[in-house]
């Protein structure tokens, strides 16, 4: 492994540590899974006394899910229905429910945040030893697709009325993995546990000490993982969507990962990041991309109509700017 690839490895990982508000070695008896599924990495720490069979099972539940969610996976149920040609799919449950989730915030943004990116995204490939920009003809004939209106749901049958239209649910299914995985955890009786699926983090109540967790929100393009702000949380999720996690630069321009679905193209507007902290680990990924896509002002206006969600946005001046809501929390 050359110089450069570990250095890049070892600051990922100390970020991954101090955002989950890990100490670099463990307790004794902290029970630790990782993993590398729905392409980032997995870390779940139980902060207690815990059975092998409970990370066991939590390792099953990751490992499901991938399989059912992917559109990478070939015979995932997302991908079923993509490869249906505008058959109609019968899919769980499970599905079902993500995608009418994600149709929500479809529709909650009017657009902006959209499930049927796939076409576009499917088409940019930031993990490439060499990203390329994709031809512009490429790029507008795939736009030409995504419309989550052309999704259909009866029972547990999902259509897409538009043959080449497909489904990526990634801006949203991370946050309803952690949901689950909560859900387990504490039905296994865990009370102190830290859930994070590559930058999605969700806690299960407080340190065993009882004090708050105490998670860093990254310096946007910075490569050490240097903290700008930190935010202290109990029994919450906290979930950031920002430019600088996957990017690639071409003729001197930046190129990142958050696709706006009315262009094929990567957002452009004054945000650098928005952190979105509430309660449902899916409501706060689903958020984090919307008001994103929705640019400071409107995403900010967002946040103000929502009960029990707090926002961070970082602008391209490098400022932090806090919801309302959340500078009243922050006087108390």
């Amino acid at each position: 492994m050359d110089s450069m690839r570990y250095k890049a490895m070892t600051t990922l990982l100390a970020f991954v540590l101090l955002l989950s508000g890990c100490s670099i070695i463990p307790k004794e008896e902290d029970q630790i899974y990782t993993d590398t599924l729905f392409d980032t990495i997995v870390r779940i720490e139980i902060k207690e006394p815990a059975g092998k069979d409970i990370l066991d099972g939590c390792r099953k539940l990751c490992r499901k899910y991938d399989a059912m969610f992917s559109n990478k996976v070939e015979d995932s149920e997302i991908s079923r229905i993509n490869n249906a040609g505008g058959n109609p799919v019968e899919v769980s449950p499970e599905t079902v429910k993500l995608i009418k989730k994600a149709v929500y915030y479809s529709d909650l943004s009017n657009g902006a945040f959209d499930v049927t990116i796939a076409p576009v995204s499917d088409l940019w490939d930031f993990h490439a030893e060499e990203p390329a920009v994709p031809a512009p003809e490429a790029v507008a004939g795939a736009a030409g697709h995504v419309d989550y209106k052309n999704i259909l749901i009866q029972d547990n049958t999902v259509q897409l009325l538009d043959p080449l239209a497909r489904l990526d649910v990634g801006g949203i299914a991370k946050g309803y993995i952690a949901d689950r995985i909560k859900d387990y955890l504490k039905e296994q009786g865990i009370r102190h546990a830290v859930i994070d699926l590559g930058g999605n983090v969700l806690t299960i109540g407080s340190r065993p000490d009882g004090t708050d967790y105490n998670i860093g929100i990254q310096k946007p393009f910075d490569t050490t993982g240097t903290p700008v702000t930190s935010v202290r949380i109990s029994d919450k999720s906290i979930v950031t969507s920002g430019i600088y996690q996957r990017y690639f630069e071409a003729d001197g321009k930046k190129y990142h990962h958050i696709l706006d679905p009315r262009t094929g193209y990567p957002c452009e507007n004054n945000l650098y990041s928005v952190t979105i902290i509430t309660d449902s680990s899916l409501t706060a990924d689903a958020l984090s991309t919307t008001c994103f896509l929705l640019g400071y002002d409107k995403g900010m206006r967002l946040i103000s109509q929502l009960d029990n969600v707090d926002g961070i946005f970082i602008t391209n001046d490098n400022k932090i700017h806090y919801s309302k809501n959340f500078q009243h929390k922050m006087k108390k």
